[in-house]
């Protein structure tokens, strides 16, 4: 099983990215936050061998396939195929009004790029001509000016995040990987995104080696009593934000605490954000983090995704020493099962 973590900044990606290889973690990802999800990748790729870049996630509606399938293609280039092209659809009220793209009918849309993508790498592959009509969008236009030929190192992989149980069945059925958004508990990991994972697999006549399954999860970490308590008040913070989103209520309905949700909401709006976190208590946080030093914080990862899952993927909501993180790593490696 492999393990993979934040990749952060800008500027100072490549040097992290180079840390991170020597600490012995399998990949690096970047998501969608102050900085373009691409960027970093870009620079990290350079330098670095043996290290998997990948977006966790890269919001997928407000970009068009052409556009996503070059960024892809050259990624997948430069890291001598070592990328992987994480798609997310986000909420509607991010799409709609922070990007003012569309989000009706997100399963649709997003099954449908997935097609898009498909057929215009078919097309660089094999020299096929490009034919791909649906609702959403349509491609039937690839000049040789614009067509970058086959790849050496194939197409890169595509996975898509998701929690609910939709997105991560559509996941199962036309993608190549499904990554499990780090929101989670272990009763609702077991409870509803197993039984989804399964159900996309059935619906797409394939088996569980087709498919590579990334659990996340929000890790809060520490080796002192000052560490942990930096930990701890990062989580508290990173979780009370999520919390208060309407879609993600399901997390918190499997362990009891649905009303949470639109309490958080009302603070948000009002602008009471500093009196969120004080919201989280002790148990939600150990609940929806991985919490503890760092054997107890693989321990906990090892049980919360049950062997069930072919990577994990770590968030730490604030920086983490490479020290702490390397032996989360080596902990890890004794603590989660090797094989599914």
């Amino acid at each position: 099983m492999k393990i993979d973590t934040m990749l952060a900044g800008l500027e100072d990606a490549p040097a992290h990215a180079r840390r991170l290889e020597q600490l012995g973690v399998d990949g690096a990802f970047t998501f969608e936050g102050p900085h373009d999800v691409f960027t970093p990748l870009i620079l990290a790729a350079g330098t670095t061998t043996t290290l998997e870049l990948a977006t966790n996630v890269a919001i997928a509606f407000p970009r068009n396939p052409v556009q996503l399938a070059h960024q892809a293609y050259d990624l997948q280039l430069l890291t001598h195929g070592r990328f992987s092209l994480g798609l997310g659809s986000q909420v509607r009220a991010q799409v709609e009004k922070r990007y003012g793209a569309s989000f009706d009918r997100p399963i649709a849309r997003m099954r449908e790029l997935v097609g898009a993508l498909r057929a215009i790498f078919a097309t660089w592959e094999t020299g096929e001509r490009l034919n791909f009509r649906g609702e959403f969008w349509s491609h039937t236009l690839m000049p040789p000016m614009f067509n970058p030929g086959p790849n050496p190192y194939g197409p890169p992989s595509i996975a898509l995040g998701g929690l609910g149980p939709q997105m991560i069945r559509l996941a199962s059925e036309v993608a190549d990987g499904v990554l499990v958004m780090p929101f989670n508990t272990a009763t609702h990991f077991a409870s509803r995104s197993v039984p989804a994972i399964d159900e996309g697999l059935a619906r797409g006549g394939r088996d569980r080696s087709s498919l590579f399954v990334t659990g996340e999860v929000i890790v809060c970490c520490g080796r002192t009593e000052e560490e942990m308590e930096t930990a701890r008040m990062a989580g508290r913070w990173l979780l009370s934000f999520y919390a208060s989103t309407p879609a993600y209520r399901p997390v918190l309905e499997s362990e009891g605490w649905g009303e949470l949700q639109p309490e958080l909401n009302e603070l948000s709006k009002l602008g009471r954000w500093e009196e969120m976190p004080g919201l989280i208590d002790d148990r939600m946080l150990a609940a929806l983090a991985a919490v503890g030093s760092p054997k107890e914080v693989a321990l906990d990862i090892a049980d919360r995704f049950g062997g069930q899952v072919d990577r994990v993927a770590f968030y730490t909501p604030y920086p983490i020493s490479e020290e702490t993180l390397g032996q989360i790593v080596a902990e890890l490696a004794w603590a989660v099962p090797q094989s599914l």
